[in-house]
């Protein structure tokens, strides 16, 4: 009861509204200080970041085409957990420092998050294994944001990559999220230069010499297109005759292309390669299915009058039976 009587007393809220002045007084500019302070870092982190990705870039334009596209995928996926991590540290700074001016004592915290972070690192060594296998991923380079990749037998556009998981979409717009501790296998397809491979099936009868002529005229003339010629690093290679099927000869070609661009540039030299068999005369195989018994001798009609008659016949009898 006494102490519910205190809060009734005036003296008590007017000590109470001099201490929270006094504390807002000496504690509220230097909140609103660290807050500017705060925001001034995270503009300095952003312009850095924009600095460095125009340095890179610039310094990418100066090579080839590929060296280019290599350098802005490097650029933005390290920039990108750059930013990631510094606005981490930033806004846990700030929360430590405005913590201080509460008047609340941060050893004490320290030494607990100290404790909390060993308790964590063992009871969660999957997540400190994921940060550990992102972290090396990105060293060493093996995965970029844009690359065309497969992990662990899933293929598709890689949209994030961060030290604790990947992100990829696959053609049909399904996202899938990989932890990096458990990529067990990746498959970069857009390393440098990419490669389209063509298995080009025709007729036994087809002169393979001219067949490989008429690829290699194909080929040109897609390189040459002002469309598609900054997206093929070489010519049309021929491989040769890869192998024999019970109704083909396989021809095999590979054409090299920009890291991106192998599946546009193999439908479009599909489609010419149509065309240019279709011109020249060139057969291309078709599909069949062989179904039992189709190969037995159809009945001729003769046959079907003879066997309608003896069903007649055995009509009749039956009813003489009768």
């Amino acid at each position: 009861m006494p102490q519910i009587h205190s809060w009734l007393d005036v003296t008590f809220w007017r000590e109470v509204l001099r201490r929270t002045v006094a504390w807002a007084i000496h504690a509220l500019p230097a909140m609103l200080l660290i807050l500017l302070l705060a925001l001034a870092l995270l503009k300095v982190l952003h312009l850095l970041c924009r600095r460095v990705d125009v340095s890179l870039r610039r310094r990418g334009r100066s090579g080839d085409v590929r060296t280019a596209r290599e350098m802005e995928k490097r650029s933005d996926t390290l920039l990108g957990v750059f930013r990631t991590t510094g606005k981490v540290v930033v806004w846990v700074m700030v929360v430590m420092l405005i913590v201080v001016q509460l008047g609340v004592d941060v050893a004490p915290l320290l030494v607990g998050a100290g404790i909390a972070v060993l308790a964590i690192g063992f009871g969660a060594q999957e997540l400190v294994r994921d940060v550990i296998s992102g972290f090396f991923l990105l060293l060493e380079n093996h995965i970029r944001v844009g690359d065309m990749v497969s992990v662990n037998g899933t293929g598709g556009l890689v949209e994030h990559v961060g030290l604790r998981t990947v992100t990829l979409r696959d053609e049909s717009g399904v996202v899938h999220v990989f932890q990096n501790g458990k990529i067990n296998a990746l498959s970069n397809r857009t390393r440098e230069w990419s490669a389209t491979v063509f298995d080009v099936e025709v007729a036994y009868e087809e002169d393979v010499d001219e067949v490989m002529r008429v690829m290699r005229e194909a080929g040109r003339e897609l390189q040459e297109d002002r469309r598609y010629k900054a997206s093929i690093l070489e010519p049309l290679e021929i491989l040769g005759v890869e192998s024999f099927d019970g109704r083909a000869v396989v021809v095999r070609a590979r054409i090299k292309t920009q890291p991106t661009e192998p599946w546009q540039i193999g439908r479009e030299y599909r489609r010419r390669l149509k065309r240019a068999f279709d011109a020249h005369g060139i057969e291309m195989p078709l599909p069949h299915r062989t179904i039992p018994g189709a190969h037995e001798r159809a009945p001729s009609r003769a046959d079907v009058r003879a066997a309608n008659g003896a069903n007649g016949a055995r009509l009749e009898e039956t009813g003489v039976q009768a």
